[in-house]
């Protein structure tokens, strides 16, 4: 309490010095002049978030002071004000969240970060939770694949991916260094400093130095009120989130250089954690001895090559990633486990313009994963993985093409067993988009596009449930759409964006689990398929009533109907599948006047079913909730200072995103930050 009390007044006190500080008047971006040092750091944050309506292919994106704006502490929290994706929140700082887009499952998103795409092949998921905003300077989606043919061959691989780009130093004439101070505190004894430092260490090379060091008990109050099937009040009880604290930092080193005709970046990046796994309410049981030690650790490099009419993107990198689980419930078996992960990964991209307007590229990635575990009985399996891609992009000025067809070639050694067959999967894709009606703003767009994921170490060799006879998972997605993108800086309406989708995805061969007879033993079959139809919706507006007040709302929905079309026996068939609502949908509101920014954003879920029959017993509870922010930027000589203060669910909602696993309720967070 001391530690908001503190922060609290620190901020109001910030605030009310503003009025008296005689410095460079706080000048909203838009505004800016075209030689003004802010305009020129943010004219990489204008051509990502307006791209979208030269893109073939459908994005939304986040970047700039709009990502910071939003009351986000990390990636999957800034990924739910995207419409098409579903996250999985299981509760507190540090708990972990996963997203799924457009209900393909998890393991057919892919996460890139820099450029390089990151991997888990133990199973396939990429807790978000791990990376913070501190140092994020955009956030895109994709649908389908980027907007790109100079780019990995694994990239094409993916049913959706999301992008993640941190921040690049760029130096105006005379700057040498930059540096950043930031310090959270809040609820759950949250202490939360991070620091970046930026420098020039010559005319064609600069460096940054970015940490962080997330601190929280993870302690929250919530309320746990169950019904029986009969309507009947089972239990209405108020307890405390316990086992749900971490200690978590991060480190991350970067190197870039400019040179004739290209460019090379470099980065380490390294996060350890320790955290309590809160594991879920059931039976009152409100504690759990569940325990996971993190050491994630990559380095990467990256050469962009432009010679005339040829260019090259080319990636190296090496991770180690260590995880160590403990068990230790009275009640369950005891487990002590350690899993150490490695992955080597080579990429070459190499694209060619035949003439202006036509591309076309080739490119060849190559992968290493290997999974060792002092689990008995663990076969310790190595997978080789080889891609190729050839694309093909058509620019007709008001009509754009791109098409890609992937070969992926998977080899699998196991120690003590015969290795599984080889797998061979070629993948198509064709994407489609124009103005028919010769208007710059409005665009047409339509894709093709078939995927698949191959089936994970746990899925294929897990001890007592892996199945080493798996088919991948297949995806077909069809989607057709528009956009419509207006900017007049000069009018009262500056900015105004909307766009519509309608897809439709078919999901063969779905990798499902089953118990086979006892408690904690499971076998993996392939018996799936999955139909999805869904329409995303996405609107952008900004006014300017007067000439330094500035409003924005950005709002989404998203409506899907996700079915199991398995089998015409089983109960649940046509149901809709687990956790994904037919409704959902978000809005934030923001506005900006001489400094000060206030910020309120709106998240929707509607109803869900926690299990595949859709009844009254499986029945989960929309929820929604409201967070707030207000912050104020001001100048002290050469230092900018932020304030901020967020409330979070400001209702005060109760509500699960995963079932008996409550969400915190009212929640604060207080900020400062320094830049020089």
């Amino acid at each position: 309490m001391r530690n908001l009390l503190s922060s609290a007044i620190t901020f109001i006190l910030i605030a009310l010095s503003s009025e008296s500080v005689q410095g460079e008047k706080v000048i909203p971006d838009s505004i800016n002049t075209p030689n003004d040092t802010t305009t020129r750091n943010l004219r990489e944050v204008v051509v990502t978030s307006t791209r979208s309506s030269q893109d073939i292919i459908p994005s939304q994106t986040l970047s700039g002071d709009e990502l910071r704006r939003l009351n986000s502490n990390s990636v999957a929290d800034a990924m739910r004000y995207f419409s098409g994706v579903q996250v999985k929140d299981y509760g507190g700082v540090g708990g972990i969240k996963t997203v799924n887009i457009r209900s393909m499952g998890t393991n057919h998103t892919g996460v890139v970060y820099d450029g390089v795409e990151l991997g888990n092949a133990q199973n396939g998921q990429i807790d978000l939770g791990q990376f913070s905003l501190d140092n994020i300077e955009s956030l895109s989606l994709y649908n389908g694949q980027k907007s790109e043919i100079l780019q990995p061959a694994k990239d094409f691989g993916s049913a959706g991916s999301i992008y993640m780009r941190t921040r690049t130093p760029h130096f105006e004439e005379g700057e040498n260094y930059h540096a950043r101070f930031t310090m959270r505190t809040g609820s759950f004894d949250l202490i939360n400093p991070s620091a970046l430092v930026e420098l020039k260490l010559s005319r064609r090379v600069n460096a940054s130095l970015s940490a962080e060091w997330i601190n929280s008990s993870g302690k929250y109050k919530f309320r746990y009120r169950r019904v029986n099937p009969a309507g009947e009040l089972a239990y209405d009880t108020t307890a405390v989130r316990q086992n749900g604290d971490i200690n978590a930092t991060r480190i991350e080193l970067g190197i870039n250089g400019s040179l004739p005709g290209g460019s090379w970046h470099v980065k380490g990046y390294n996060y350890n954690s320790e955290r309590g796994v809160p594991g879920a309410i059931v039976n009152n049981v409100w504690r759990r001895g569940e325990r996971i030690w993190d050491t994630n650790s990559f380095v990467q490099g990256r050469y962009n090559g432009y010679f005339g009419r040829f260019s090259t993107l080319n990636n190296i990198k090496y991770a180690f990633y260590r995880t160590h689980y403990v068990n230790n419930d009275d009640k369950q078996v005891k487990v002590d486990n350690l899993y150490k992960q490695k992955e080597i990964y080579l990429s070459t991209a190499n694209e060619y313009e035949v003439f202006t307007g036509w591309r076309i590229s080739v490119s060849y990635d190559f992968m290493w994963n290997a999974l060792d575990a002092d689990v008995y009985g663990f076969v310790k399996p190595d997978r080789f993985s080889q891609f190729l891609s050839v694309a093909s992009a058509l620019n007709l000025d008001r009509f754009k093409v791109q098409a890609s067809g992937l070969g992926t070639f998977i080899h699998d050694h196991i120690i003590g067993q015969q290795s599984p067959p080889d797998k061979h999967v070629f993948t198509p894709a064709v994407f489609i988009s124009g103005n028919p009606i010769r208007n710059k703003d409005f665009s047409l767009r339509a894709f093709y596009k078939q995927s698949f994921r191959m089936p994970t170490f746990n899925d294929l060799y897990y001890a007592d449930m892996g199945n080493s006879k798996l088919e991948p998972e297949k995806v077909a997605q069809y989607n057709v759409g528009f956009l419509y993108d207006h900017h007049a800086e000069q009018s009262a309406i500056t900015a105004a964006k909307f766009s519509a989708d309608a897809y439709y995805n078919r999901v063969k061969n779905k990798i499902v689990a089953y118990p086979k007879g006892q408690q904690f033993r499971w076998t993996m079959l392939n018996l799936g398929l999955v139909e999805i139809r869904g329409i995303d919706v996405t609107g952008m507006m900004t006014v300017r009533p007067l000439q330094e007040l500035y409003v924005t709302l950005r709002v989404q929905y998203t409506f899907q109907r996700a079915i199991d079309i398995t089998s015409p026996s089983d109960n649940y068939y046509r149901h809709q599948i687990p956790y994904i609502p037919r409704n959902s949908g978000s809005a934030v509101g923001n506005v900006e006047w001489r400094g000060w920014n206030l910020n309120y954003s709106w998240i929707y879920v509607g109803e869900r079913y926690n299990q595949q029959e859709n009844i009254r017993y499986n029945y989960t509870q929309p929820w929604y909730t409201s967070d707030l922010s207000i912050s104020k930027d001001l100048r002290l000589g050469r230092v900018n200072l932020r304030g901020m203060i967020e409330i979070n669910n400001l209702l005060s909602q109760d509500y699960d995103v995963i079932l008996n696993y409550p969400m915190p309720k009212r929640n604060y967070r207080f900020t400062i930050t320094a830049e020089i």
